[in-house]
């Protein structure tokens, strides 16, 4: 819990109103209660301000007239998220060492600082760096290295010589390191073509609950510096995607395909194999690509066209039912026209 003059200190806002509020909590405006700050990182949404139950808000600019406590911030969302450090409830941190129930390979390398939770697993010749944890039902595989500073989530699975940098974080029930889906039809059947390649996550990476990041045929499959992965999503093998990019719930990326830095794929977007995407290319919300996208570029739709393209496409999509029967009344009109000049004849 902290006052309002204690958290506008803390973040360096500019305080208007009563000061010896106390705040627990962050909620939003609709939401919020007596407890709580709220926030307006869009100006939409001040007509909603006298409404919400919150008695505090931080903003942009001051309201005038408003009964509440004001934080005047410069960026509401970095305000926001140091509020939510600061009013975080802190969890117990993990204990250094070994649990008795975790089950140690040989010639490992577990750094003394390191937690290995309860009915963690590790294989033979595994590297585990100073200050990871790695949580409960975790399973790692052999020669798989973990740097330091990482977490590993509840029953994260780790296949063999994979490699997990600094300051990474995996939640629970992910997979790195399966074998991809690569298939030839050889005899009448489907035969798997070998996956030797490895998975190579670099540092501060951070990759949700349930996601699948296969292993390389050749190679490695790669997660570049500062990569942030949702929930839900598959990385198929071979895949590289560059440094600071962001993968949103349910996106899939095909074998092979190659993100450039900074590349936003939006909720079950999906990317064909050996697909070249540029660096700052933002892909909309269920759309597929099915060819190489240039650097800057905005796409929508499937199979995904530039951004703007497929807005004018949709709002025209929305106008076929009015055209449709404004061509029907035309028709009709025309019929009649056309049906008076034969009785002149």
């Amino acid at each position: 819990m902290l006052t309002v003059a204690e958290l506008a200190k803390r973040i360096g806002a500019e305080l208007y109103g009563d000061s010896s509020i106390n705040i627990k909590a962050v909620g939003p405006i609709e939401a919020a209660s007596k407890d709580d700050i709220t926030f307006v990182a869009n100006d939409k949404y001040l007509p909603m301000l006298e409404k919400t139950k919150a008695p505090a808000v931080i903003l942009r600019k001051r309201v005038e007239h408003l009964s509440k406590s004001q934080l005047i911030v410069k960026n509401v969302n970095a305000a926001l998220i140091e509020t939510l450090k600061l009013l975080a409830v802190e969890a117990k941190p993990p204990k250094p060492g070994i649990d008795k129930t975790a089950v140690i390979g040989e010639n490992t390398e577990i750094a003394d600082d390191a937690s290995i939770g309860p009915c963690v697993v590790i294989a033979d010749g595994v590297k585990v760096g100073a200050k990871s944890a790695i949580s409960a039902g975790c399973k790692i595989g052999a020669n798989s290295i973990i740097g330091k500073n990482t977490r590993l989530d509840f029953n994260v699975a780790v296949y063999h010589n994979c490699k997990i940098g600094n300051n990474v974080i995996i939640q629970a029930n992910t997979t790195i390191g399966s074998t991809g889906f690569g298939y030839v039809f050889l005899d009448g059947a489907h035969k798997l073509i070998p996956h030797n390649g490895g998975v190579i996550i670099e540092d501060f990476v951070e990759i949700g609950a349930n996601c699948c990041i296969d292993r390389a045929k050749f190679g490695n499959t790669t997660i570049g510096a500062g990569t942030k992965v949702d929930n839900l999503v598959q990385i198929a093998h071979n895949v590289v995607i560059s440094k600071c990019c962001l993968i949103i719930g349910q996106a899939g990326i095909a074998g092979s395909s190659k993100l450039g830095d900074g590349v936003v794929l939006a909720s079950q977007a999906g990317i064909i194999d050996n697909v070249s995407i540029g660096d700052g290319v933002i892909i909309g919300a269920q759309s597929g690509v099915a060819h190489d996208v240039p650097a800057g570029q905005k796409m929508l739709g499937s199979p995904a066209i530039d951004y703007s393209e497929e807005i004018r496409r949709i709002t025209l999509v929305k106008k076929l039912p009015k055209m449709a029967q404004r061509l029907k009344e035309l028709t009709k009109r025309i019929d009649k026209l056309e049906a008076a000049k034969d009785d002149k004849k």
